[in-house]
């Protein structure tokens, strides 16, 4: 894919992440340092355990780093308070999630529309958005449907018009197609990249999948506590 290089969206500096281990200190990862333009498709690799999902939270100001610096949409993540923080999130970034975090007593209708329904929007003033937003990831005839009558593939679908309601600036994905078959992976994927291509998104996208990250503009790997840049045309397809 080819980009116009544009400012940064998303700049992370010398970033470190300790947790407690009985006695110990583990370090997860130090020294990260990287920018993400405003419409990159970025994925990033490694293991599990190197610390994908931690770095998203930490992106998304859902955790805290050990020390270094993260900016986003000119904001200085580290500096929020817990509210500012969860206003952050809740304005600026969609989250997708390996395991789609639906409410089950809710409508896919209801659930794509809970981002908006939290800032106490009136329904009638958000049906229409959360109808578009089914109707963007092809599920608007299963609007009245609970999430449990929902395959796991329409599921996903739902939490991706959920995350993407409130049109943030930045979408984080943590193993989206983790939990499904390779075909439906297949077409979750695919509905992430066009979505990201018709509204200008910027994503972050932690996967297992290396056909999938080679589709990405950029990937970034974890591997032993540091972040490499790797070309995307030497990952298998």
């Amino acid at each position: 894919m080819h980009l116009i290089p544009q400012d940064p969206l998303l700049r992370v500096e010398n970033l470190k992440k300790v947790f407690r281990s009985g006695e110990s200190d583990l370090v997860l990862f130090e020294n990260l340092s990287f920018a993400v333009r405003t419409g990159e498709m970025l994925a990033i690799v490694g293991e599990s355990g190197s610390g994908k999902s931690t770095l998203l939270h930490i992106l998304g100001a859902l955790e805290r780093p050990s020390f270094g610096d993260v900016y986003c949409a000119n904001l200085h993540l580290n500096s929020l308070t817990d509210s500012a923080a969860a206003d952050f999130r809740n304005r600026e970034i969609g989250f997708v999630w390996q395991f789609h975090y639906l409410l089950p007593e809710f409508t896919a209708l209801e659930n794509a529309a809970m981002p908006l329904l939290i800032r106490q929007q009136t329904w009638p003033a958000i049906q229409g958005d959360a109808i578009h937003w089914l109707r963007e990831v092809g599920l608007e005839h299963r609007g009245h449907h609970r999430s449990g009558e929902l395959s796991g593939g329409e599921q996903q679908r739902v939490a991706l018009a959920r995350a993407l309601i409130t049109k943030p600036k930045l979408l984080l994905a943590d193993e989206p197609t983790g939990d499904l078959d390779s075909r439906t992976a297949e077409s979750v994927f695919e509905l992430i990249a066009r979505l990201h291509r018709d509204y200008q998104l910027t994503s972050l996208i932690a996967t297992h999948n290396l056909a999938f990250a080679r589709r990405c503009h950029r990937v970034l790997r974890l591997h032993r506590g540091q972040v490499e840049e790797v070309i995307p045309e030497s990952l298998p397809a």
